[in-house]
């Protein structure tokens, strides 16, 4: 698996359903989201699910990788700009908004994530940190 690769499945799998990123996450993984920790693959998938948007579209715009350690691993730096929909406030907002697309009328969002991915012992690799901090400004 390459860096590209990974980042593409990573970020469709997030826009379309975050809560199915937990194959790539394993017990003692962390993730770093806006300055707060949490660990394991439970704690992890239910950060990402809880965030306070329905929609969001990940547009990557530059991607670097380096090997990170002797055993195969691989760090990863993406930044790009996220368009995210809010999470509605009541059910009829709900029923009224059309998962397939992003509002055109939300402002993007700059992030930048680091990724380092080692592998599983099984040919493939996991998240063992991600870090993930929007840009302001």
């Amino acid at each position: 698996m390459s860096a590209e690769q990974f980042t593409q499945y990573y970020y469709s799998t997030f826009d379309a359903d975050r809560s199915n990123l937990a194959a790539l996450y394993r017990e003692q993984s962390m993730l770093t989201f806006e300055s707060t920790a949490v660990g394991g693959t439970a704690g992890i998938v239910e950060k990402l699910t809880s965030l306070p948007f329905t929609k969001i579209k990940h547009q990557v715009a530059t991607l670097d990788a380096q090997p990170s350690n002797e055993q195969g691993g691989i760090i990863v730096m993406v930044t790009g700009a996220l368009l995210v929909s809010p999470r509605p406030t009541s059910s009829i907002e709900n029923a009224q908004s059309d998962a397939s697309q992003v509002d055109d009328e939300e402002r993007p969002m700059n992030y930048t994530q680091v990724f380092q991915l080692l592998p599983d012992g099984a040919g493939s690799y996991f998240v063992f940190n991600d870090m993930f901090k929007l840009i302001y400004g």
